[in-house]
């Protein structure tokens, strides 16, 4: 029998690779002190997967879930805004990024909840940290999936823009409520009314000349008079309509920027920061603190648990179901679906042998009908834009049919 013989310097050089191996491997999971990944994105940057880290230290959480998520451009100081509202420097909390690429990835989490009373109710407060929309390198459909599922997940949701509120901006909201409340209704039912967070409308600038950050955002949402029946106008118009879902439940803040030289912000303390910045920064807290509200679905609280079959539903549904790729072709994206069940209609109508009888006739267009508005139904996007698509189906099927 070969014995092998290890000579010492080996021996020394193997224990170093393992110790090596070791720490670079996961963090103890029984650290709660960092942020963990909840969603990844997948090999083509178009779906999402879910990371068991997160979701395990989620999972950990018995109290009711209240869940505050930050969405924004990418390099727009998301991640740097989360640790300041922590109280955490940018080594421990999330990752600050100052390359041109952006720095998170999908979605994570602050693993440590934050313990607060509500309304007499011990509550555990996530803090979510979203991968930015509008970088390189990936298709607009995964930036709307993140978009949407911030907004499902959260119970407060801050939309943190530079400078000002633009067109795209209240469109790229318009259209995640609409993915939110169509795969929250794929989820739970039809017939269940989706539940919006609180919505922070959080603008980074110095200063307004004669209006309040409030006025600004509220003349932005307002509908722009169309006495002409512009068709460009009436888009604007339903981009708004479809934020009614969001009702009162929003606000606006104005933060100024903490400091001149930006890449060097995480080697800063608070005596090197604005002074106004900071003030600012602590009214911020209070605001985000007294908005805060257990997440909440079909009326009820979750625990982490339940938080995250939540999150694995809405995530399936996601992944699933096909999405426009923005929120100007929605009515394309319907348009084609409605085409589909023209075609269902008609081939029912056209296998009728005739001559036929009026009953037999009325009895066909009945089930042929019927056929095409289950496949509109099941396949349609949007509640907003469904509603004039279905109008459309219903004269297209009426110039078919006239008696109908």
């Amino acid at each position: 029998m070969t014995r092998w013989r290890w000579a010492p310097g080996r021996i020394c050089a193997v224990v170093l690779i393992w110790l090596a191996a070791a720490a670079a491997g996961d963090p103890d999971p029984d650290d709660l002190d960092r942020a963990f990944p909840i969603v990844e994105p997948d090999y083509g940057h178009t779906k999402l997967r879910l990371s068991e880290q997160g979701l395990e230290a989620i999972r950990r959480i018995e109290n009711p879930i209240a869940v505050v998520a930050v969405i924004g451009p990418y390099r727009s100081g998301k991640s740097f805004l989360l640790n300041q509202l922590l109280s955490l420097s940018c080594d421990k909390g999330f990752g600050v990024g100052h390359m041109r690429d952006t720095k998170t990835k999908g979605i994570w989490t602050w693993g440590a909840p934050i313990e607060m009373d509500v309304d007499g109710t011990k509550v555990s407060v996530l803090y979510l940290d979203t991968e930015g929309f509008e970088s390189v390198g990936k298709s607009n459909v995964y930036d709307d999936r993140i978009f949407a599922l911030a907004t499902v997940l959260s119970s407060v949701l801050i939309y943190n823009l530079p400078e000002t509120v633009r067109e795209a901006d209240i469109s790229r909201l318009s259209f995640a409520v609409e993915i939110a409340e169509e795969f929250y209704g794929r989820v739970k039912g039809g017939d269940i009314a989706f539940e919006p967070a609180k919505l922070l409308w959080l603008i980074q600038r110095d200063f307004l000349q004669g209006k309040s950050v409030q006025q600004m955002v509220n003349e932005a949402l307002q509908r722009v008079p169309n006495d002409n029946g512009n068709k460009y106008i009436d888009e604007v118009n339903q981009i708004r309509d479809s934020l009614a879902v969001m009702g009162n439940n929003s606000t606006a803040f104005s933060l100024p920027q903490p400091h001149l030289q930006r890449t060097k912000l995480c080697d800063m303390d608070d005596k090197e920061l604005d002074p106004l910045y900071v003030e600012r920064r602590e009214q911020l807290k209070h605001v985000v603190g007294s908005i805060i509200r257990p997440k909440l679905v079909q009326g009820k609280t979750l625990n982490g648990k339940e938080f995250v079959s939540f999150l694995q539903q809405i995530l399936e549904a996601l992944n699933k179901g096909e999405i426009p790729s923005t929120g100007s072709l929605v009515e394309i994206f319907n348009k084609a679906i409605l085409e589909r069940c023209l075609k269902v209609y008609r081939e029912k109508m056209d296998g009728l042998r005739l001559p036929v009888s009026v009953d037999k006739l009325q009895q066909n267009h009945e089930v042929a009908n019927d056929q095409a508005r289950m496949l509109f139904d099941k396949q349609h996007f949007g509640k907003h834009h469904a509603a004039q698509s279905v109008l459309k189906l219903d004269d297209e099927i009426k110039k078919k049919f006239p008696s109908s």
